[in-house]
């Protein structure tokens, strides 16, 4: 690699970190080939690990003090294991992208999976939409849906838990 392209590399590299840090990302990938045996594979990423604590603090308390449990069962339904975080669940299974999650084929059909449903490994649990592509996020193993995360239309970033099999 010659030194130019070295400082057009280190450049582009500081732009991506600026792009992440201005569109408030947290992980970005990008191949650069700039020949048969000459190429650049760059990941970059961010870890909110501060920012994220302080919001399930701030959360937390709020729906146990101030709602009895049945007045607001679709709020409370996050933080409806103590706080505990969904994706260190043993049972979580997690977005392997960033997009915009559908919960049935198309508007108006029955949606794939409910809480307390059984699926076979490879089932589809739901589709995650990303650059126009429906990409169908499949059972990585049998076993009984336990809690739905995610809502129908919602964003998700890359390692998003979706849903609770057991």
């Amino acid at each position: 690699m010659t030194k130019k392209n070295h400082d057009a590399d280190v450049a582009f590299i500081q732009a991506l970190a600026e792009l992440l840090r201005e569109n408030d990302l947290t992980e970005l990938q990008v191949k650069r080939d700039y020949g048969a045996d000459d190429s650049l594979n760059v990941r970059v990423s961010r870890h909110l690990q501060q920012a994220q604590p302080v919001v399930s603090q701030i959360a937390a308390p709020a729906p146990a003090a101030t709602a009895p449990e049945a007045s607001a069962p679709a709020a409370s339904a996050p933080a409806a294991e103590g706080g505990e975080d969904p994706a260190n669940h043993p049972g979580a299974v997690t977005s392997p992208m960033v997009g915009t999650v559908y919960m049935q084929a198309e508007p108006g059909a029955p949606a794939f999976i409910s809480v307390g449903a059984s699926v076979d490994e490879g089932d589809t649990l739901l589709i995650v939409e990303a650059m126009k592509t429906m990409n169908h996020i499949p059972a990585p193993r049998a076993g009984t849906v336990k809690r739905i995360i995610v809502e129908d239309g919602a964003a998700v970033e890359f390692g998003t838990p979706l849903v609770i099999l057991e």
